[in-house]
């Protein structure tokens, strides 16, 4: 594109050389590129959901403070009661608030390869951005590497996500308890996929000050509600509250929210049915000559392709019709990489059918 004076002249040179983040249209396709819940709800749940709805006063600003759905989130995931929680429209606005609060000479870190937002949000807002990379054969974090950087950067704000996105991981919790006491700002614990992790540091933040524990209700099943979540220190969440804008959780979001996480148990039975899921993908991307499947305690497993094939092998799946997730234009260790997310048995089976078609290809 020619540059435009204009455009040149009023935007900062750091939004200037970004590139938007892309979302591929998956339309007619099965889309298994996103860590979405591929179930819905039975049909009597829907029913009592919109009834639940039927009511809201549309015509008047929400709770700003989404009262009801912060107390059913601080109950449901035993949040000791000291601690306060932010609600955002989705993970992504509270790590740009975070991000925002922070002044312009602040450096941010995380481990690298990690999720794209961290990154993105801090680049756009001209912070230091310094991404640590992880082990090269088991995706781990390097520790020394880690507690070098902090040595020298001294961030203000380390996030670390608990499984890791894109390799699935979970990292030693050992490792990550050294990097809260070296930590001299905020360690952000993102565990946007801890409902199929069995792990979380929420308990955690009773032990130090500096920790706060980052969810998204996105994973669980709720992804069209963009609304996550952040629990830790009063003081730290309250200058959040600060610049968080006012009425940022919508009415219909607040309804939907409160009903459906009072149906956790329907959400536990799919997350299981995921997992179960996870492990059949899991075994047999394992069992294929020349993939590489990295263990996974998220809803999606990383996986490297024969060298160089990566981009041919995506195109293929998608040419017979599902969409995956192409890493490897990333580069580094995500190079030769592809990710799917888990979905229904036959969209799973028909993923597997793709990939193999795509290998025996000459």
């Amino acid at each position: 594109m020619t540059e435009n004076p204009l455009v040149s002249s009023l935007f900062r040179k750091e939004v200037l050389a970004m590139s938007a983040y892309k979302v591929h249209d998956a339309d007619g396709l099965i889309k298994l590129d996103a860590m979405e819940n591929p179930y819905t709800w039975p049909e009597d749940i829907k029913t009592s959901w919109l009834e639940t709805l039927r009511d809201c006063p549309l015509n008047r600003y929400p709770d700003p403070e989404a009262r009801q759905l912060t107390a059913t989130i601080k109950q449901l995931y035993q949040i000791p009661e000291q601690f306060s929680v932010l609600l955002g429209n989705g993970s992504d606005e509270i790590i740009q608030l975070l991000l925002m609060a922070l002044p312009p000479t602040a450096s941010v870190l995380a481990p690298a390869p990690g999720f794209v937002m961290y990154k993105q949000l801090s680049d756009c807002l001209g912070l230091g951005y310094h991404g640590i990379s992880l082990l090269v054969d088991s995706f781990d974090l390097d520790l020394p590497a880690m507690l070098a950087a902090i040595a020298q950067h001294q961030p203000s704000v380390i996030f670390i996500a608990y499984p890791n996105n894109p390799t699935g991981n979970l990292f030693s919790a050992a490792a990550i308890k050294t990097i809260i006491e070296a930590a001299k700002g905020l360690v952000i614990i993102d565990e946007a996929y801890a409902p199929f992790a069995d792990a979380s540091f929420i308990t955690s933040i009773e032990d130090y000050e500096n920790l706060l524990v980052m969810r998204t209700v996105s994973k669980l099943g709720l992804a069209g509600l963009r609304l996550g979540y952040i629990a830790g220190n009063p003081v730290i969440i309250e200058q959040l509250n600060k610049i968080r804008l006012p009425y940022n959780i919508n009415s219909l979001t607040q309804l939907s929210a409160d009903f459906a996480l009072s149906n956790k148990a329907l959400f536990d039975e799919q997350t299981q049915k995921i997992c179960a899921e996870r492990t059949a993908a899991f075994n047999q991307l394992d069992q294929l000559a020349g993939i590489t499947a990295y263990p996974s305690a998220a809803n999606f497993i990383l996986f490297r392709t024969p060298e160089n094939r990566a981009n041919n092998i995506f195109a293929s799946i998608k040419q017979q019709g599902v969409l995956i997730k192409n890493l490897s234009p990333q580069g580094g260790l995500l190079h030769d990489c592809l990710r799917v997310t888990i979905g229904k048995p036959e969209e799973n089976a028909a993923f597997l059918a793709a990939l193999r078609n795509a290998l025996s290809a000459p």
